[in-house]
């Protein structure tokens, strides 16, 4: 929508304020039911869902999506979970099995089920209600939505599996869009956090080092069968002088062990990855590939594959 002019009205200010979507109430509230059901009738407004109305004309954008959501929960409604997190900056998040727009209301209030209320062509939305949600835990915006920190902590607890949790932490850390440190604040202040234990030994594991699912699942199984904590995320030039960033890496036994996403199987990666494969072989280091499947599903021979390396390298 265009800033409004000097002379705009109130009603004016509230449809920018909202980028073009308002109630009903909002509405009749400014100009009178008369007026909103000429604009109505007139076909200058459109109904996006029960008491929720748009003036945009031809196809809805994904900011009308998330204002019909948060305005048709209600009063205290906030953008919450991963649509939270997307208005936040985080990209490339992993590929989730239930999709939607969560919003986060009072616990007090009872919103109706917008599952009913939203047209076909909608995402589905998810209704959630907290007891627990402080100031430090809100960012004011179009519309106001929770941190992304405290955005990552609920889409990780409304997560249909656990992997899928973890792969959501990963990505707000790996991406830069969040601390470690702001992740266990936010789970400090939310004293019935579903799983809280996975979610705070995933985001420690986060701090210890570990930049992706693929870093931490190698640090568990670093841990579970006792071998030597590596560094993960080392830089380090390559024969080009590009900097390059080892997954995990053994100093002591010049010892680099990668792990292997999905991505790598693209035929550019691939022959990048054999590149810089062979310039850590003429530099002196062993290294050692593995799948992220193997990693999660079969650490066992995982973990030997490393441990008989580093005694090749004189661990002991």
């Amino acid at each position: 929508m265009h800033f409004p002019s000097d002379d705009a009205t109130e009603l004016d200010l509230r449809l920018f304020e909202q980028s073009g979507v308002i109630t009903w109430a909002q509405a009749t509230a400014l100009v009178g039911p008369g007026k909103v059901r000429h604009l109505i009738a007139t076909g200058r407004w459109r109904r996006l869902c029960r008491g929720v109305f748009v003036t945009a004309d031809g196809q809805l954008e994904p900011v009308h999506r998330l204002w019909a959501a948060v305005l048709a929960a209600g009063p205290g409604a906030v953008l919450a979970g991963l649509a939270a997190a997307r208005a936040g900056g985080l990209r490339r998040i992993p590929r989730q099995q239930r999709d939607g727009i969560d919003v986060l209301v009072p616990a007090s209030r009872r919103a109706a089920n917008l599952l009913r209320r939203m047209p076909a062509e909608f995402p589905a939305v998810f209704v959630q209600r907290t007891r627990y949600l402080p100031e430090q835990d809100l960012q004011r915006g179009r519309p106001t939505r929770t941190t992304i920190g405290r955005a990552l902590v609920d889409a990780a607890q409304w997560a249909i599996t656990d992997h899928e949790a973890q792969g959501i932490l990963a990505a707000g850390c790996q991406q830069r869009r969040v601390l470690p440190a702001d992740l266990l604040a936010v789970i400090d202040r939310m004293p019935n956090l579903s799983r809280r234990r996975l979610i705070r030994s995933t985001v420690q594991d986060l701090a210890g080092g570990a930049d992706a699912l693929s870093e931490i699942d190698l640090m568990r199984l670093c841990r579970r069968f006792a071998l030597p904590p590596p560094e993960y995320q080392r830089r380090r030039k390559d024969a080009a002088g590009r900097v390059r960033y080892l997954d995990a890496y053994w100093p002591a036994w010049h010892l680099h062990v990668e792990v292997d996403g999905a991505h790598h199987m693209n035929a550019g990666q691939w022959e990048a990855d054999m590149r810089r494969q062979n310039d850590i072989w003429v530099a002196g280091d062993r290294i050692l590939r593995f799948s992220a499947f193997q990693a999660r599903h079969r650490a066992g021979d995982v973990a030997e594959q490393i441990r008989r390396a580093l005694v090749a390298a004189g661990w002991r």
